[in-house]
């Protein structure tokens, strides 16, 4: 059975380690692995959005609507923006943060209110927390896509911590390693 996690952020926040590092965990525990990123407008702080899919024999990189066993998300906004493709019993995993798109920091529109609220009121799974402070208490505002995986992690019970922190250690530069794995573990902690 494939299962698939979108993973939707903003230019430049780092979804595309994270995407990396869960490739890599992934593909070491055995499984066909299809990661796919899908660029907008990455560099003007526009949506980004990496789609890992794995199982016995993935056939096609793409998440349709409907399908995605987990969205991480590195904004709530984002989170929002992707709500369709979740499937029913999905979970979304979200920084509180809040990046004002273009069209807000413009003036043409205002950033909606309760984001969170909204999308729980929809019985959506939410798991939401203030990534970006953990990421700062690690060292570094920069670890909020470690902190995300982290976070992710708490909900793959059949692959081990060590494990995680193995494909950190292989997928970060040795002068990070410390922080992602402060940042890493301080995500999975959180309350």
């Amino acid at each position: 059975m494939t299962k698939n996690i979108m993973i939707v952020g903003v230019g430049g926040q780092g979804s595309l380690l994270a995407s990396k590092l869960l490739g890599h965990l992934l593909l070491k525990e055995g499984y066909d692995v299809k990661v796919s990123e899908v660029h907008g407008m990455s560099q003007r702080g526009g949506s980004v959005v990496t789609y890992v899919r794995f199982g016995d024999k993935v056939y096609s990189p793409v998440i349709d609507k409907g399908q995605a066993d987990f969205i991480v998300s590195f904004e709530k906004l984002e989170a929002a923006r992707y709500l369709e493709y979740l499937k029913e019993g999905g979970r979304i995993v979200v920084n509180t943060q809040q990046i004002d798109p273009m069209p807000v920091i413009t003036g043409a529109a205002v950033y909606p209110e309760d984001v969170i609220a909204r999308m729980e009121q929809l019985g959506v799974a939410v798991d939401a927390m203030d990534c970006l402070s953990l990421a700062e208490q690690a060292g570094s505002a920069k670890a909020v896509n470690i902190v995300l995986m982290g976070r992710l992690s708490k909900y793959f019970a059949e692959i081990p911590l060590e494990k995680w922190q193995t494909a950190i250690e292989e997928c970060v530069p040795p002068k990070f390693l410390e922080l992602n794995q402060k940042a890493f573990l301080l995500g999975r902690d959180e309350q």
